[in-house]
């Protein structure tokens, strides 16, 4: 859009104000915009939740990749030499990376927006008896933190918090509005989490559900379930593993494994012709984080009603 339609829409709105006698604040253009850069999709929601019309944001980790494993692209560095803020979020191609981003672009602030979340052990099915004594139970890797911080609403208000601090710092001149955002966000949060509290509690008659990748541990955490993984660590399981999570699926009753868009569907559809079930998507990077949070809860509610 030209600066001069740009002028024409702003005054037609000023005028569109007066006559309804309500005060309009001026539309912030684009090179008016605060350019941030967040890890991965759903961060993106969030800061766009919070810093609305204000920010202009930036998403590193490119739809279909994994955050795992990802390395950017140069015209992603080039960009980031733009960005007054870099929203982390704990994911592990940051452990890399952070360092060379704030070389790059020493002026700009990172924000920790995992601040103050204390992450969970991820879990893994046991493939062997002297690790607990037990086959079919599920062992607790003390060592490796489960990232997938961004899935459970209640965190994400903890989130959101930091992603408002980090604004306020940069960018106080509009920090009424990045406030006022803020409490809004808040309560969609609030009324999300009680409405998955409802569908959960006592409406389930299992709690169980499979997935190829460990994603949903702190989803499963905040709602009262457990997911049993396919894959821990990045590696695939051997032909007795499978045969053994097999056997758990048919043991609970499992008729439906859930994938993500990021991973090979091998194991998963050999687990599920073996099982005569099926497999469906549950995505933990989606842009529309709200929308895909109560689509994958109702598929979960689905399978394990």
């Amino acid at each position: 859009m030209k600066k001069k339609s740009k002028i024409v829409l702003f005054v037609m709105s000023l005028s569109l104000s007066c006559l309804l006698g309500m005060p309009l604040p001026p539309p912030a253009l684009a090179g008016d915009r605060l350019p941030v850069t967040v890890s991965i999709l759903p961060q993106k929601y969030f800061v766009q939740k919070i810093g609305g019309d204000r920010v202009d944001v930036s998403v590193m980790v490119l739809p279909g990749a994994s955050p795992a494993t990802y390395e950017p692209k140069p015209q992603q560095m080039v960009s980031l030499a733009k960005s007054k803020i870099y929203f982390a979020i704990g994911v592990p191609f940051e452990t890399h990376w952070l360092s060379k981003f704030k070389g790059f672009s020493p002026k700009m602030t990172i924000v920790s927006t995992q601040r103050g979340i204390e992450k969970i052990s991820m879990k893994a099915h046991l493939h062997h008896k002297d690790e607990e004594g037990e086959d079919g139970k599920t062992a607790v890797h003390a060592g490796i933190k489960d990232p997938h911080i961004w899935l459970a609403p209640p965190l994400v208000m903890l989130q959101a918090r930091n992603i408002l601090e980090g604004l306020l710092k940069v960018d106080p001149e509009h920090g009424k509005r990045y406030e006022a955002n803020y409490e809004g966000f808040i309560r969609e949060l609030v009324d999300l989490d009680l409405k998955l509290i409802g569908r959960f509690k006592g409406a389930v008659q299992s709690t169980h559900f499979m997935v190829y990748h460990p994603a949903w541990g702190y989803f499963a955490w905040a709602y009262g379930l457990e997911q049993i993984p396919i894959e821990m660590e990045g590696k695939n399981p051997t032909p007795k593993e499978l045969q053994e999570l097999i056997g758990m699926a048919r043991k609970d009753g499992i008729r439906v494994i859930f994938v993500q868009p990021q991973f090979s569907t091998k194991n998963a559809d050999t687990i599920a012709r073996a099982i005569g079930g099926k497999i469906m998507v549950a995505d933990p990077l989606a842009v529309n984080w709200a929308e895909n949070i109560e689509k994958v809860a109702a598929s979960f509610e689905t399978v394990l009603k």
